[in-house]
């Protein structure tokens, strides 16, 4: 089965707005043995959408449309495509009786353009919004299925996996099971990651090994079709083993959670505690962190040390003097001063350059990372950082919750 994604909207063109829908589709039609041969973006404009879709008929079997179902003049992407189809919309009832029960009681009055959003195909299929107005929609006609998705991500996610998902399932029955695992990494890059396995990715012939690179690190899913769950299992099975055979150390999650997600969610099952003091990052540590329900279970706080004279507030200024703000004896002094200011079993710490000037004489991109632990030794970790300002303050971010996770995941802490 082949298929292709239209992304709706002036704002992608313009450069206002990242399409990450064509990037989320096309892993999950992968997961389901279906090849997403185009992706397209296309302006608020009707005579441009007829003619990508009449191109789109003539090769895909699947058209996915993303955007365009709002109440508003320019989303217009269902009017379109039914005047495509030569098809007229209809009210559905439901539809309209849950965008009028989403309305009641709100502060914001139910307009009579919202309506548009309850109009849908004759003969097509409706996915409800549990986090929207719009409903999601499917038709087929001539042997292609269409499938339009509200824009927003946090709409169309769910949807798909909770709607869209099983429909397509329906659509084909020769897929009898698939199972789809995958492997998160941090500190190794894309292309060294495919180097170390290369070839055992050319040796999974009855699996497919797709990496997907993040901003803050690689993801790669494992997927197998079997008539059962537990053969597809199987396929997986020995790739997977050999993949962390060759880059496990790298390997800091199978279940597609973030790492402050792991870090966080390790720390409480083991009872543990963390602190942090931030320079370079700016607090943005912490907010990883806290932005895990349930994160104050085991993260106690943290300081922003900015300056120089905040840091001399913290430890001893004549670390500062004699080695400077941006040094492994700062981190490290940071670290174990806020591992005994809070109780805590770790505390992290962080110092460098983000840029986009050097500063005391040391380059962009240099840091320092501190990990004090109650009752060890503590360690400093220098990395060298590239990209901008924000690029370099995330990755340091993750480069600590990867360090704490690493000692983690070896057990260092359980006595």
């Amino acid at each position: 089965m082949k298929a292709e994604i239209i992304t709706v909207g002036s704002e992608l063109l313009q450069g206002q707005t990242i399409d990450t829908h064509s990037m989320f589709l096309s892993q999950e039609l992968l997961n389901l043995g279906v090849t997403v041969n185009f992706h397209s973006s296309v302006r608020d404009d009707q005579e441009q959408l007829l003619a990508l879709l009449d191109l789109a008929s003539k090769r895909s079997d699947f058209i996915f449309l993303c955007g365009g179902l709002g109440p508003t003049l320019d989303d217009l992407t269902k009017e379109t495509l039914a005047t495509y189809l030569n098809v007229t919309l209809v009210q559905d009832e439901e539809t309209t009786k849950r965008l009028e029960s989403i309305f009641e009681g709100a502060s914001n009055l139910l307009t009579q353009n919202n309506y548009k959003q309850t109009f849908v195909f004759p003969d097509g299929v409706i996915f409800q919004n549990q986090n929207g107005t719009a409903p999601g929609l499917a038709v087929t006609k001539h042997r292609q299925t269409y499938i339009c998705l509200p824009g927003p991500p946090a709409e169309l996610r769910p949807m798909f996996e909770t709607s869209v998902k099983p429909f397509l399932l329906e659509l084909m029955p020769d897929v009898h099971a698939i199972v789809s695992h995958p492997l998160s990494f941090f500190g190794i890059g894309e292309s060294m990651l495919e180097d170390r396995i290369q070839d055992v990715v050319k040796k999974s012939t009855n699996s497919i090994v797709a990496p997907y690179a993040k901003e803050y690190g690689v993801t790669l899913r494992l997927t197998a079709k079997g008539k059962t769950v537990s053969e597809a299992q199987r396929m997986v099975a020995p790739i997977r083993k050999l993949i962390l055979e060759r880059v496990g150390e790298y390997c800091y999650s199978e279940r597609d959670e973030s790492l402050e997600e792991v870090v966080s969610t390790k720390l409480r099952q083991l009872n543990k505690s963390l602190a942090v003091v931030e320079s370079c990052t700016g607090g943005l540590l912490a907010h990883l962190i806290t932005s895990v329900p349930g994160s104050s279970q085991s993260f106690k706080g943290g300081s922003i040390s900015y300056t120089n004279e905040s840091k001399a507030m913290l430890i001893d200024e004549g670390i500062v003097e004699r080695y400077g703000a941006i040094s492994m004896q700062t981190a490290e002094a940071l670290a174990e001063q806020t591992q005994r200011k809070f109780k805590t079993h770790f505390a992290l710490s962080t110092t460098g350059v983000a840029g986009p000037n050097e500063s005391e004489n040391k380059p962009v991109g240099l840091i320092y990372i501190g990990l004090a632990e109650k009752g060890k030794p503590t360690r400093v970790y220098q990395i060298k950082l590239k990209g901008s300002r924000r690029r370099i303050q995330l990755l340091t971010a993750k480069y600590a919750l990867f360090i704490l996770q690493q000692r983690l995941k070896k057990g260092e802490t359980i006595t």
